[in-house]
This record gives C-alpha cells, structure tokens and sequence, in this order.
C-alpha cells in the first residue's frame, strides 16, 4: 500500500433508474441491492481498502447525504466527506477533490471511481489497479479502465483502443476514439471488431497529470476551483463552494477531458464488471432459477413466469403468475410493474410520480 495513494469515491446521484426502491433521499450507492449484507457504497470502499490508507479516502457526494456516509462508512471523519452544494456533473466533482488533496499531497496518485458498480472479482481488479496506479505514477498520463464486452450492449459507453504500450505493461494502449452510448447495430460491430471496450467510468492518475489536464481542456472549471482553495478550512469555506459551483458548468470529464486530451490511456481489463444502470443488468448479474428468474429479496412464490426480476419487502408473501420478462418491485409505499424492456421509461414514470403524487414518492 502506497502511502500517496487516494481513492476519489463519487457517490452524488440519485439512481432514478432504480425506483422505487431507489429515492432522492436514499439513493442506490446507499443500498443494499444485492442482498449482500453491505450497501454498493461499502462495498466500492472495502474493494480499495486494501490498496488506499484509510486516511486518503475522499467521498464526494450531495449535502443532503453527509450524515448517511458517515453512518455507512465509520471509520471516515467529515473531513473526508465533500459536500456538493449542486449536482455538476463528474468534472467539478473531480476537481474538487483534486482542490483538497492537493493540499495535503502534490505527489498523490489517485483512482476516480463511482460508488455503485458491481466487481465480480475484487483480486483481479484489484491487481489491475495496482498495475494501473505504476502507471500514472511513471508517466504524463490519464488511464481508465476498458472492459472486454461479452456482448453488443447499447448501454455503455465504447472506448476503442490503439497502439499498444509495451514497456511492461502488456494490457495498456493509447485511446483513439470515445463513443457515447451506440444504438444495437453499432455496438454489434464495436463487438465484433475486438477494438472496442467498454467504458467503465474508472480512472487513474497523478495530480499533477489531470490538473495539467484541466488547465489545458477545462481551464475555466480549474480557475474557479483555484479560486476557492484558499478557503478551506475557514470560515468562508462553504459560502466559497456554493459560489463556485454556482459558476461552474455541469460537464463530464469524459467530454470535458478525457476526449481531448492526447494521453489518454486504456488499460483493458475482464475482472466481472457491470454499473448497476438498470433493473436489467441487475438480473443479469443476480442468482437465478431455472426459469431465469432473479428473486432479490421477499418470500416469493412463481408460477409459469420467466425471466423476470422480483424485488419485494422481506416479509411479504407474493405470488405471482404468468408473467414474463418482467420487473416487478415493491416498496413501502410504491409499486412498479414494468416490461423488462421499457425499463428506460422508468425515468419518466419516477418524474410523473413525483408531479403527481410529491417529491417523497
């Protein structure tokens, strides 16, 4: 375990995509959604507890939800949790983390990573961050992570890959391209062509690397966190940040960095990985029956259904019959029953909920 290695957890939205059981005030990063006994918040932190110290853990998260990764994550001060004032996109929230470690070590080399996404094999991934973190220490680079798809997926960002590295470092390439979320027929031929991978939203670096990076692409969000450095720790800190983000566009470092710069890396990667987007990839990395049914939680009973995924309270008694390819979720005081493939429209129905019904549905 290295001494300058930080790990930059960003656990700020709101998985709509995953009401009802999934709420403003208690987002998916916050839960327990594979029936595991750890949230997906606890688990991204014990997957780096063995790589980062304790110490240069960074959570950068809403204000709303301070007290909840406190509560998850005890061995944390408050200090080590960054409250956003507004939601920005993941551009200031990196370079707000960036701000505060730099102050404590310029020489840090970091890991950006989100709090909510599923390792099927936390030994590989975390062999891979090691050798990923050699890396960025040894040179001027900015490095995700690839992952080798097993199928056409419309619901991930491709990043395809071009010269090969070598000096060592036998899964790295330099980045050619960067390509948004393909429609069915694209991402059959970005499977096909064995160049493309999936992009998995994790990133390695030095802070002297992607503040050179921001300087250079995204000066303007650099200026404005500069600005607001010499206010931490005092008493103008947090009328400082507000201003900032106030002024500070809502950009991705995807699109604000990654996909201008010219050293970007990727290193290629097939440890089990899925973001936890939907109810769908959730089934898909669940337990399931022999009818392909994933039972998440509750006591259920099914009869002549098939490929469904069944979230329900763990004391209620449900019995259902004849569905297929279906999501049926129960919660407290909501209720969704969806076909498997309208899922995208969940966003909808959790905004016209709320106009219908209130922000606490």
């Amino acid at each position: 375990m290295e001494q300058n290695t930080y790990c930059v957890i960003m656990a700020g939205g709101v998985g709509s995509r995953f009401w009802p059981i999934s709420r403003t005030a208690n987002p998916k990063q916050f839960l327990d959604i594979l029936g595991t006994g750890r949230t997906l918040i606890q688990q991204t932190y014990d997957r780096f507890k063995p790589i980062c110290p304790v110490e240069n853990f960074l959570i950068v998260t809403s204000r709303e939800y301070k007290d909840i990764v406190l509560e998850q994550l005890p061995e944390l001060n408050e200090k080590q949790v960054l409250l956003e004032p507004l939601r920005r996109n993941t551009a200031p929230c990196i370079a707000y983390a960036n701000t505060v470690i730099q102050r404590k070590d310029p020489e840090a080399a970091i890991v950006v990573t989100p709090a909510d996404h599923l390792i099927m094999n936390d030994e590989l991934f975390r062999s891979n961050i090691t050798t990923g973190l050699k890396f960025v220490s040894e040179n001027d680079a900015l490095l995700t992570l690839g992952i080798k798809p097993h199928k056409p997926e419309t619901g991930y960002g491709y990043i395809q890959i071009g010269e090969h590295v070598g000096n060592g470092y036998p899964n790295f390439h330099k980045v050619k391209t960067f390509t948004e979320k393909p429609n069915y027929e694209m991402a059959k031929v970005f499977f096909e062509s064995g160049e493309f991978f999936w992009n998995s939203g994790i990133f390695l670096w030095s802070l002297k690397s992607i503040t050179k990076a921001f300087k250079e692409h995204l000066n303007e969000v650099q200026m404005l966190f500069d600005k607001f450095e010499p206010h931490i720790s005092t008493g103008k800190e947090e009328e400082e940040l507000n201003n900032t983000y106030m002024e500070c566009k809502n950009i991705s470092i995807d699109y604000g960095v990654m996909e201008k710069a010219g050293n970007v890396y990727l290193q290629t990667a097939d440890f089990g990985w899925s973001d936890l987007g939907t109810w769908s990839s959730l089934h898909e990395n669940s337990e399931k029956d022999e009818n392909n049914n994933a039972r998440i939680s509750g006591k259920i009973l099914l009869y002549d259904s098939k490929d469904c995924i069944i979230h329900t309270p763990g004391e209620k008694r449900v019995v259902i019959q004849g569905l297929e390819n279906y999501i049926v979720v129960d919660s407290k005081n909501a209720l969704l029953i969806c076909p498997m493939q309208n899922e995208q429209q969940i966003r909808q129905f959790t905004n016209d909920v709320k106009t219908e019904f209130g922000e606490n549905y």
